[in-house]
């Protein structure tokens, strides 16, 4: 569950601390350092890990807690325990609420957010991908190619050649002289 991930995420004193800086009002890295009293460097990683996990969030104004985000989340487990209750199961298998899990922190309203930096959670956005865009056994020259993953890539740290050389790479579309399609089965 979404408070459990959190428990574990607080468990690191440096994280926590950082976290604390920016909750504070501390709106850039090196105020956050001064603030929570760590070196340059562990507040540059604390800083990387909380953005990776979405508990802080980058902006014109710098840093801030992203409070949407835990508000998401929230709703989301209240939601998930309401089924529960009123069905008497847990989710439909693990991997199928890691895949969601993994989805709803990486992709959001159709777009990347960003593309995970764990190769497993890699490999499942990429293939969320490639089923939402392409249909199996359709030939799409490679402007089109582009043009259907710069829609992915709009506001995210991505580009789409290096999110086609990945679909490519993991197998997820095929391509010959110009063309790409999805092979039937991925």
């Amino acid at each position: 569950m979404a408070t459990d991930r959190l428990m574990r995420m607080f468990t690191d004193e440096k994280k926590v601390r950082v976290f604390a800086a920016v909750a504070l009002g501390a709106d850039t890295p090196a105020k956050v350092g001064e603030t929570a009293g760590l070196s340059s460097k562990d507040t540059a990683a604390a800083l990387r890990r909380l953005q990776a996990e979405d508990v802080i969030s980058t902006s014109d104004g710098g840093l801030s807690v992203a409070y949407g985000h835990f508000r998401e989340q929230v709703r989301e487990e209240r939601v998930q325990e309401e089924r529960v209750a009123r069905e008497g199961v847990e989710g439909s298998g693990a991997g199928d609420e890691g895949t969601e899990a993994v989805l709803r922190t990486f992709v959001r309203g159709g777009r990347l957010v960003r593309l995970p930096a764990q190769w497993q959670r890699k490999v499942v956005v990429i293939r969320h991908i490639a089923e939402r865009t392409f249909e199996p056994g359709i030939e799409y020259p490679e402007r089109a190619v582009n043009e259907k993953l710069q829609v992915w890539c709009e506001d995210a740290p991505v580009d789409h050649v290096t999110l086609r050389r990945y679909l490519v790479d993991l197998g997820h579309l095929r391509r010959q002289f110009g063309f790409y399609w999805r092979a039937a089965q991925t």
